[in-house]
């Protein structure tokens, strides 16, 4: 089954594993170790991540490493960037508002 990358970040778990392997590749031991659920559970959430593009594995030796693909996260940060923009557009409107009613205040 094809899942998309927002379907795989919508999982609290998956989202913690992002966050660990965002600075170093880990094995699958290394990653359960952060959890109380057993590896198999784990290695569940690394195969979702994996379909999605979100992670890659790299053999070393006989074990995997997996590493944050960069790139797919820009896709999940482009679609986030339109709402930050409708956001901070808000945010400068109630600035203005706001010195407005203190500009009144004061005089």
């Amino acid at each position: 089954m094809r899942r998309d990358i927002f379907q795989a970040i919508a999982d609290p778990t998956r989202r913690v594993i992002i966050t660990l392997i965002a600075t170093q590749a880990m094995t699958p031991n290394a990653i359960a170790d952060n959890f109380n659920s057993t590896r198999q559970a784990v290695s569940k959430h690394l195969r979702i991540l994996t379909e999605c593009d979100l992670v890659k594995q790299e053999q070393k030796g006989r074990e995997i490493y997996y590493s944050l693909e960069i790139d797919k996260m820009k896709e999940i940060d482009k679609w986030i960037e339109q709402f930050r923009t409708i956001w901070e557009t808000k945010f400068n409107q109630l600035d203005d508002v706001l010195a407005t009613i203190k500009k009144d205040k004061n005089e």
